[in-house]
């Protein structure tokens, strides 16, 4: 016969351990796929890349200049400044109040520390910094000392991880995002859907470069970054008219952009099994020239 105590305690339930719920802001997505243009790839003689060009002597693009006997011209379309320090004073935000910093990009790092200088502020180092991928954590080495910071970055360089990785700290954390005045609204919109104690930080803009320059109908192709780029061209020329110029794209917002102006998308990546614009510019050359 079984004992009274060793009956109640072998028909115990164990206990069930509930995983948070994470809330992912659904939005539309288009099927880009079906947006690129059918038009006859003809051949190319000269490539427009909205972007500075590489340094060194070694760089993808000069790879398919000599394979395709196609040129490449680089012009980056915007310039990134920096909020001023008496200005990013009036969004009422103390830095030492936050311990967790969110870095998607170099250039909220360069301009984060560059707040932290003209505020005199020194940052503990106990601060959690949060990024998007190794190489953006590995940036931070440029200001501080990595091995004795607690950096947070994820394998795969993209936005799940991240999530992940914040959902994670949740609790202890309270955390500022490091953005520009036109930023992506994907992480904000998750950091606000889990109801994180969070703060958006405006550290830097994008403005229009001078494109006076150049003539885009001198150019068969050009490709844009950023949707910035794109509000850039049409800046420098407001009567732009695409004719017979292709139009490629690096990312979805970008690629969005391009399509609510009413142009024509040719190329995007990443898309199906072209993860990067060079890749994706590979097989397009390949038919386009051959």
């Amino acid at each position: 016969m079984i004992s009274p105590e060793k009956s109640a305690t072998s028909f115990l339930a164990k206990p069930v351990v509930v995983k948070p719920q994470i809330i992912i802001p659904h939005r539309p997505e288009k099927n880009f796929a079906e947006f690129i243009s059918k038009d006859n790839k003809t051949k190319l003689k000269n490539i427009l890349v909205a972007q500075p060009q590489p340094e060194g002597p070694k760089s993808p693009y000069y790879d398919l200049a000599a394979k395709y006997r196609v040129k490449f011209t680089f012009q980056p379309f915007i310039t990134v400044e920096g909020v001023p320090g008496k200005d990013f004073r009036k969004q009422r935000i103390v830095l030492n109040d936050f311990s967790g910093i969110i870095f998607t990009s170099r250039n909220s790092i360069d301009h984060f520390f560059r707040i932290c200088d003209e505020l005199r502020v020194k940052m503990s180092q106990e601060t959690k910094f949060f990024c998007t991928s190794e190489a953006i954590a590995l940036y931070l080495q440029k200001y501080t000392q990595y091995r004795k910071r607690k950096v947070f970055f994820g394998d795969m360089n993209n936005n799940k991880e991240l999530r992940m990785l914040l959902i994670k700290h949740k609790e202890a954390t309270r955390f500022l995002y490091i953005c520009a005045e036109t930023k992506k609204d994907e992480i904000p919109a998750f950091l606000e859907a889990n109801s994180f104690n969070y703060m958006e930080g405006i550290m830097f803009r994008t403005v229009p470069n001078n494109l006076k320059a150049i003539r885009p109908s001198d150019y068969e192709m050009i490709i844009f970054f950023s949707p910035t780029g794109i509000n850039s061209l049409f800046h420098n020329f407001p009567k732009f008219k695409q004719e017979k110029i292709r139009v490629a794209a690096y990312g979805k917002t970008t690629a969005d952009s391009i399509i609510n102006k009413g142009l024509k998308l040719h190329l995007m990546a990443p898309l199906n099994h072209t993860p990067t614009i060079v890749v994706a510019l590979d097989h397009y050359l390949k038919e386009s020239n051959k």
